[in-house]
């Protein structure tokens, strides 16, 4: 049987654990020769800073403070985005942080055409030059700001690259994150997940 499962998320990080929905597509036809299915790759994240489920190294954690890293945006790849995806946008989400999480990463408008970002994307300017749009996150500051929790239990961060069905969200350089994720979740088709820790 040919089908194809895909992530599927709320438009909020913070809201619900995504889950997974397999549609079936079509039948599978026997002819003597075996299933004529072919299996669809599902939308993916890896990246080349850390793994799934690991710890965020030092060049990734922030730079302020008594939290003394290299705060450098991560290298992210992605593989095998929906059909009609247009462009694509990145978030990072702390969903321990106290009251309503903390955002720490957004950013849209990143070419359909592009496939992965390399480690830094957010200060060296690479991300301007593909023409995407950075949001402010909750350190205040435009970009990138990496993990910085409270002494204590690590915190979980959520890496969401999603699959936009539109080049032009209409954002601006420095908006709130909570609006960019707002305005991603009405555009997103799919979306692929990461999680990491980091405690102090």
């Amino acid at each position: 049987m040919r089908s194809r499962c895909l992530v599927v998320s709320h438009a909020s990080p913070s809201s619900s654990t995504p889950f997974f929905v397999c549609a079936t597509l079509g039948l599978a036809l026997w002819l003597g020769h075996g299933p004529a299915a072919l299996a669809e790759a599902t939308f993916s994240i890896t990246s080349a800073s850390f793994r799934a489920g690991g710890a965020v190294n030092s060049p990734q954690v922030f730079d302020q403070d008594d939290c003394k890293g290299g705060n450098r945006s991560p290298q992210l790849t992605w593989r095998d985005p929906p059909a009609g995806t247009r462009s694509f946008a990145i978030t990072m989400f702390d969903p321990d942080a106290p009251g309503r999480g903390w955002w720490h990463w957004a950013v849209a408008g990143i070419p359909a055409t592009v496939e992965s970002l390399p480690e830094n994307a957010s200060a060296s300017g690479f991300l301007k030059k593909l023409g995407a749009v950075e949001a402010r996150n909750d350190f205040d500051v435009d970009g990138y700001g990496g993990p910085c929790p409270p002494p204590g239990k690590p915190h979980r961060y959520v890496i969401t690259v999603y699959a936009l069905n539109t080049a032009d969200l209409r954002l601006a350089q420095g908006r709130p994150a909570l609006m960019f994720d707002h305005e991603i979740g009405t555009a997103a088709i799919g979306s692929a997940k990461m999680v990491v820790n980091y405690g102090r």
